[in-house]
């Protein structure tokens, strides 16, 4: 037994070694961005800057799914369950409404509402938090989830997932273990694929407010997000950008004082700053491939004076090769025809 965890151990070291080196190779990174979630989420209803923010004084559990669900306030009394720290609902009592409840909408809504507890913001096994009802009700105001849906996904990276029952559920292996390893130890690049083939951002979102980046606010936390850390994913010229400050960006909704981030988070967001997409291949400055090798977070200068350069100066479009091309045989062209 000691053997096969240490054989993992290695297997998994090894992996990691070759995610590095072809991410590096290839020029690109794997991060979840706001664009991508836009384009996967594909609803034209939500506003892109109305981002979710916690409010301070919230309808209880108990009054939100009654607007939600249209069932009597005894009935979903009844049904509502204590699991943790949160109060929550089961996911058998919605099927329930999904199969029998008399109004169209309120059928749609409850298996709405059961998709963001269950997949994209699960926490008990087979239940929905009440967190997720909170945002689900601002919905139909025009709220976009996908800064809350990106916020969650960067802080369950760092903190592991409630969800060991399911973990340890007992499921028929349709692969065996020795045919992954035969198909990822013949998994080639170009196998992979590295970008969204229907992502073509016209503008990416970089920052807001006074922040260098861009602050999240999820359901039961904050986290930072910084765009100019993965520029080379939006086909850009990728340098060192700032970072400082950016790790102290996460915070609980448990934590002492967190109401008054949450205010500063909600209003850096009527202060948001894009720029136009790129054109250019994968691209990084010299010294970003020192940082990059490093590893140094949390502690990049800012420029100097005398050497500052605008966020929007690093962020312009560098011409392909082929776009040069034409764009010289469109001078020449229009000097040949005003001769």
């Amino acid at each position: 037994m000691e053997k096969r965890f240490l054989d993992r151990v290695e297997d998994n070291a090894a992996v990691r070694v070759w995610s590095e080196k072809t991410q590096q190779e290839k020029g690109v990174d794997l991060v979840p961005t706001v664009e991508e979630y836009m384009a996967l989420l594909n609803c034209p209803k939500i506003q892109a800057d109305r981002a979710y923010s916690r409010p301070i004084n919230v309808l209880t559990f108990l009054k939100k799914l009654i607007s939600i669900t249209g069932m009597s306030e005894q009935w979903v009394a009844a049904h509502i369950k204590q699991k943790g720290d949160s109060k929550c609902i089961p996911w058998g009592n919605l099927r329930d409404l999904i199969l029998a409840h008399p109004d169209l909408k309120k059928r749609v809504d409850v298996f709405a509402l059961s998709l963001y507890g269950l997949i994209i913001f699960p926490k008990a096994l087979r239940h929905i938090d009440e967190a997720v009802s909170d945002l689900f009700d601002r919905l139909d105001k025009g709220t976009t989830p996908v800064p809350a849906i990106l916020a969650e996904t960067f802080r369950s990276l760092n903190d592991y997932s409630p969800l060991r029952e399911l973990v340890a559920t007992p499921r028929r292996d349709v692969i065996s273990e020795e045919r992954w390893i035969a198909i990822l130890q013949n998994l080639r690049v170009e196998y992979v694929e590295w970008r969204a083939p229907w992502l073509i951002p016209d503008e990416i979102l970089y920052r807001c407010g006074d922040f260098d980046w861009v602050p999240l606010a999820g359901i039961w936390g904050a986290s930072g997000y910084a765009p100019l850390l993965v520029l080379r994913q939006y086909r850009s010229r990728q340098f060192i950008p700032a970072t400082r400050g950016l790790a102290q960006c996460e915070f609980s909704y448990k934590d002492d004082g967190y109401k008054k981030k949450v205010r500063e988070i909600s209003n850096t967001w009527n202060q948001t700053r894009r720029t136009k997409g790129f054109t250019t291949g994968p691209m990084t400055t010299p010294e970003y491939e020192w940082w990059w090798s490093k590893r140094i977070n949390n502690n990049i200068s800012r420029p100097t004076q005398e050497n500052t350069q605008p966020i929007e100066e690093h962020l312009r479009v560098v011409p392909s090769e082929l776009e040069i091309i034409k764009q010289d045989f469109e001078k020449m062209s229009s000097e040949l025809e005003r001769r």
